[in-house]
Formats: C-alpha cells, sequence, structure tokens
C-alpha cells in the first residue's frame, strides 16, 4: 500500500500555479497571491499563462516551474490536475487541486475554501500521498499517464484486437472497441465508465478494463507492479489510437507491442484530515445503496 505521510515541513519557498486553459481562475489566483505574500513565498506560473495569472506570478518555462517550486497549485478540473502531476514527473513535488469544474474528482478543495487549505499547508497540516503512475512504450516512443492508457479503434477502422502477455507470456486476447490500461488513481476514470471496478488510489498495480468486449473473456483484471505487462496488437486487428489520459499520441498497428511499466512514486497529491477518497466516490460518483435495503 502506498502510504499517507503527514507533511514533514511547512517551510514554502515558491509555490506554482497551472490553469485551466478557459475557466474562471481569478478569484482563486488571488487567493494564492494574497497568501503567498504574507509569507514572502514566490508564486510562478507558465510564461503563456501570465495574462491570466493577472500578472500575480513570476513567468517560467515548465522546466523551470517544476524544478524551483515547493507546491504546484492546479486550478481546474481532472485534465488539469493530471497536466500539472505530468509537468513535475520525477520531481516529488506535491499538487494541490483546486476545482473549478464540474466533477473535480481528483481535486481536494473548491475556490472558498483554497485560502484557508494554503493556510494549512502553511502550518504543516496535511498529508502528501503518493500516486502510481504508468509508462507506455513503444515503438521507441515512452508516454507517462496517471489515469489511464487506452488502445482504441479509429472510426472507420475494425476492432480492437489486442493479446495481454503477463511475465512474458500470453494470457488472454481481447476483441473490443478498445482496451484501457488504469492506474488505481484512474480507476474512477474511463475504467469505472466502461464498467471496471473502484480501486484505492492506494493500491499498487494496474487495472485492465476491455470497453464494449466482443469476446467471451469480459473482465477486468488487476495485475501487481512487479508483474511485467505487455499489450500486442493482433493482426486484423484495426489501426488503434493510443491515448494517455485522454489525449492522442499516436497510432499503433498490427505487429506492435506495447510495454507498460509503472513508478510506485510517480505523483504525489495534497490531502487534508477528514478528506476520504470514498467520501468523494461516493459523492461524486453518485453510489447508491441497493433499493432492497430501503
Amino acid at each position: 500500500m502506498v502510504e499517507s505521510t503527514l507533511a514533514e515541513s511547512a517551510k514554502l519557498g515558491a509555490v506554482g500555479v497551472v490553469l485551466h486553459p478557459r475557466r474562471d481562475n481569478a478569484q482563486a489566483v488571488e487567493a494564492i497571491a494574497a497568501w503567498a505574500k504574507s509569507r514572502s513565498v514566490r508564486v510562478l506560473g507558465l510564461a503563456e499563462e501570465l495574462d491570466r495569472l493577472r500578472d500575480l506570478a513570476e513567468p517560467v518555462n515548465a522546466d523551470q516551474l517544476a524544478a524551483e517550486v515547493d507546491l504546484l497549485v492546479s486550478l481546474g478540473g481532472d485534465g488539469t490536475m493530471l497536466r500539472a502531476l505530468r509537468m513535475v514527473d520525477g520531481c516529488k513535488v506535491p499538487v494541490l487541486g483546486v476545482n473549478l469544474g464540474k466533477l473535480g474528482f481528483l481535486a481536494e478543495v473548491d475556490v472558498p475554501d483554497l485560502a484557508a487549505a494554503l493556510e494549512a499547508i502553511g502550518r504543516g497540516e496535511h498529508r502528501v500521498e503518493t500516486r502510481v503512475s504508468v509508462t507506455a512504450d513503444v515503438g521507441g516512443q515512452s508516454s507517462t499517464a496517471y489515469n489511464d492508457v487506452v488502445l482504441a479503434r479509429r472510426p472507420g477502422q475494425g476492432m480492437a484486437a489486442v493479446a495481454l502477455w503477463v511475465e512474458g507470456k500470453p494470457f488472454v486476447r481481447y476483441s473490443a472497441d478498445a482496451i484501457i490500461v488504469s492506474t488505481p488513481t484512474g480507476s474512477t476514470a474511463y475504467n469505472f465508465s466502461a464498467g471496471g471496478p473502484i480501486v484505492s488510489p492506494r493500491a499498487q498495480g494496474l487495472l485492465v478494463t476491455p470497453v464494449a468486449p466482443h469476446s467471451s473473456f469480459n473482465r477486468s483484471l488487476f495485475l501487481s507492479c512487479s508483474e511485467p505487462l505487455a499489450l500486442e496488437v493482433l493482426t486484423g486487428s484495426g489501426v488503434l489510437a493510443v491515448e494517455v489520459d485522454g489525449e492522442v499520441r499516436m497510432d499503433v498497428r498490427p505487429g506492435d507491442i506495447m510495454q507498460l511499466g509503472v513508478d510506485l512514486d510517480g505523483g504525489q497529491v495534497v490531502r487534508f484530515a477528514g478528506s476520504s477518497f470514498y467520501d468523494r466516490a461516493r459523492r461524486k460518483l453518485r453510489v447508491t445503496d441497493s433499493a432492497e435495503l430501503g
């Protein structure tokens, strides 16, 4: 299990801000700037987002942002949160998600609670939870995802015919609209929509779920991080799009093999006391009890 740990230090020299491309962020940006000024903390933002940061942040490029901040604040929805996690991949920078969207499952706080959340972080009254990431390697290209990697059929093309190899041996072949390889964090995203199970984000492993399968075996699989996983695109498969956290990166064709690896320390997110994954899942996914239970 990936443990939640109480933050050891409340000393912050610089805070970074990443913005949703369209949603109104003025109130949140002003809250961050006011808090940072009271504590003599630098606020850094991407140069291309400076106008939307209302000149309240120092402009830097993505590499500088990842290297110099002690905390990264994501203002937006789940897509912005995933982008922020990828931006600090390998830097061990915790990300605080602030929900400006509708679902915001990965976010920890809403805008009205941001000022109090920053004060709590300043006092060290928060946890930093580690999140597993998955890396997909195919054709010499490598991509990292925090939610999922998906092989999806292209419209007008054939089905996704994919063989699942575990520990170097073939296990099962799927014929489906798509094959989802999800992290535990991503179990509540596309995997959930496809009928896959909810998995605790503290779990260590990968979840494989077929979408609209045309094969007799139509169940999800949960694999240990220590079990090497590969997906082989079979003869007769259509051209498949490789989607990484919802973004199309490339196409694969029959004969291509995707190797999937796991980073147990892939990302870090900020959590607070009283905030529970299961509370969020029940509320935001509208999990309900059986009608038979009254």
